[in-house]
């Protein structure tokens, strides 16, 4: 069957249709039902089956005859270091770690956070969670101790299990001051940490509480799979919310594995033996899908890959991976390959690499630009598909199934909605407009299996953030058009979030950040576009009247502030001082139009606005910046 038809028949018998996909995982008792609709709007899927994730990923894979099949490549530009870890290899390992925390009193439902860089461990933390039914929350180590301190307050793990630092291309980061600062701040306290010590840095641990990777696991009994239900949350991932606050999206155990074991063949065509690599980090949803969950239960080869596109050691490491290591699946943001576009912008490191493997290239984490696309199809000469999806859903909402019928590539548009997913864009009133109409894209309820049911803790912040504004559907945030083909397009936030390389961030957050400065009395922080990162953060700084400071050292501490505040992958590094800020007449700051006065985009003057000559003002400031050039 097409496309066309495998929708139709999702869209006439969704029950039907996860219920077949759902055959494709190991049970322990199978499901009754797929849908469970019993606290509608709130759904859950497979709730009466129990099931391990482990066991799916690594475990029936053994038992099925491939356990010298390799799991797991890592390949570290950074260190210098490439080795394999086949599936019966990580069996051991997982069970032994599995065993270390089981031993320690870490049960089902408790929660266990990961603060690592991309290492085979971080990889053997999260299964290792999975096989005890424990509740893992990777931190991404790039954030700072206050960002760590908050999801500690949040989830309040049991365990938190950490590497001594990560490796970035000129420096080392030190993991485990931000682990003991972000302690310290905490209200909830851990029982203990486990530390992976790197050979680049040995960290100091605290006694009675730290314990080295190893030194941990010595003489532990492995531990075998716990059987959970299915509505069980398998992880938290926190997501930036526009007030700052980050949200705890939960993950259920078996929704997780059926829709992602569905899209590696449906969407990537990807099956046991294939070699899929997913550029990204286990911090993202990206790494948790598609590093970690999805290649292992297709019983695929992942690659855990520590470096960046460009730097380690040129613009060719991407291709240099795919070639050594065979990979048949590169999955991206559009941000790295346009760093690596503008560094060998004539495709020549292309040309220096055998990639026959190559069959695909996926993008996704932000919009895909025409260049980029039409540079990559032609020096890579295979199928550029761009797909879209959030932290929320887990899996594309938009795609090209290559594994079903390759569709005709419409550039800009993450072509066209999976199974699982009524896409319709409405307009303010919750109405749905003609095709080619821009609007407020939605997805009708239920979602499919694998997306987020609830956030972790707060169900009322869930109901107003997704599903409150258009009733009966889910509110994706993002804005765009269907055409008359039913191809999608999203065009942009219709909230304050903004995507810096493929990470969604809050300018909400940022701006709380830029107003601790004890010299601001007012701040805003707006997206520009960035042609390299898609956007970058921009402050607008008010300062306290009479403040004797210089301009310029404010505008440093803020951008040190902000590093030591949010990390380094917030990537601000831009601020102006101005004397006030464009609001409407109830107060509101007009951010939108500052976006299109420094973007040099067109613009027309509020209606609501409380003094036009400010606009003015902020273009004069822009100016200083190289920006607001229209």
């Amino acid at each position: 069957m097409g496309y066309a038809e495998i929708y139709a028949r999702w869209k006439a018998d969704p029950e039907g249709f996860w219920m077949d996909a759902a055959g494709a995982i190991d049970w322990v008792r199978k499901p009754s039902a797929a849908l469970d609709d019993s606290r509608a709007p709130l759904y859950q899927w497979f709730t009466d089956g129990v099931a391990n994730a482990c066991w799916n990923a690594v475990d029936r894979h053994v038992l099925a005859g491939r356990g010298n099949q390799l799991a797991i490549i890592h390949d570290s530009p950074v260190t210098h270091l490439r080795k394999g870890i086949t599936y019966k290899e990580l069996q051991a390992r997982v069970a032994s770690l599995a065993g270390a925390l089981r031993a320690k009193g870490v049960e089902k439902g408790d929660r266990v956070i990961i603060y690592m860089p991309m290492i085979p461990e971080a990889l053997e933390a999260m299964l290792a969670c999975a096989r005890l039914g424990a509740i893992h929350s990777v931190v991404f180590g790039g954030f700072a101790a206050s960002e760590l301190a908050v999801r500690i307050d949040d989830c309040t793990p049991k365990a938190i299990i950490a590497a001594s630092c990560g490796i970035e291309p000129n420096r080392i980061v030190h993991y485990k001051p931000l682990l003991d600062a972000a302690i310290d701040m905490a209200t909830h306290k851990p029982e203990f940490c486990v530390v992976f010590q790197r050979e680049q840095e040995v960290a100091k641990l605290i006694e009675g509480r730290d314990v080295a990777w190893h030194t941990f696991q010595y003489g532990v009994e492995p531990a075998d799979c716990v059987p959970v239900e299915g509505d069980h949350p398998a992880y938290i991932l926190y997501t930036s919310g526009t007030t700052g606050a980050p949200k705890g999206v939960v993950r259920p155990t078996a929704g997780h594995m059926v829709a992602l074991m569905w899209t590696m063949r449906a969407i990537y065509d990807c099956g046991p033996g294939d070699v899929f690599w997913a550029a990204s980090d286990v911090g993202w949803v990206v790494g948790h899908s598609y590093i970690c969950y999805a290649p292992l239960l297709a019983g695929c080869t992942t690659v855990v890959f520590e470096g960046k596109p460009v730097g380690t050691p040129d613009a060719g490491t991407f291709w240099r991976v795919v070639s050594e290591n065979k990979v048949k699946v590169l999955f991206t943001a559009p941000t790295a390959l346009r760093a690596i576009k503008r560094d060998d912008p004539t495709g020549e490191f292309v040309g220096e690499y055998n990639m026959k493997t190559l069959k695909t290239l996926y993008l996704a984490g932000e919009r895909a630009d025409p260049d980029t696309i039409q540079w990559a199809q032609h020096h890579l000469k295979v199928p550029v598909i761009d797909h879209w999806w959030q932290t929320e859903t887990g899996w594309a909402i938009a795609a090209n199934p290559m594994g079903i019928e390759p569709l005709p590539v419409k550039i800009g548009s993450p072509s066209v909605a999976m199974p699982g997913y009524d896409v319709q864009v409405l307009d303010e009133g919750g109405h749905p407009v003609p095709p080619g109409t821009l609007g407020a894209i939605a997805v009708k309820l239920p979602l499919p299996p694998g997306t987020l049911p609830t956030l972790w803790n707060a169900e009322d912040r869930f109901r107003k953030s997704y599903l409150a504004h258009f009733p009966g559907y889910y509110e994706t945030g993002d804005a765009g058009y269907i055409d008359e083909d039913g191809y999608l397009y999203i065009m942009a936030r219709t909230d304050d979030v903004i995507n810096v390389a493929g990470h969604r961030l809050s300018t909400g957050a940022m701006e709380e950040v830029l107003a601790s400065h004890p010299d601001v009395a007012e701040c805003a922080v707006i997206g520009v576009a960035d042609d390299l990162k898609g956007q970058s953060p921009l402050g607008f700084l008010c300062l306290n009247k009479g403040s004797p400071r210089h301009h310029a050292e404010v505008v440093a501490e803020c951008v040190k502030l902000m590093r030591e505040r949010i990390g380094p992958v917030a990537d601000f590094k831009r601020a102006v001082v101005v004397d006030r800020l464009p609001k409407t007449r109830s107060g509101k700051i007009l951010r939108g139009t500052m976006v299109k006065i420094a973007d040099s985009q067109p613009w027309k003057m509020p209606a609501t606005i409380d003094d036009p000559a400010i606009l003015d003002e902020i273009a004069m400031a822009l100016k200083t910046l190289g920006l607001a050039r229209g």
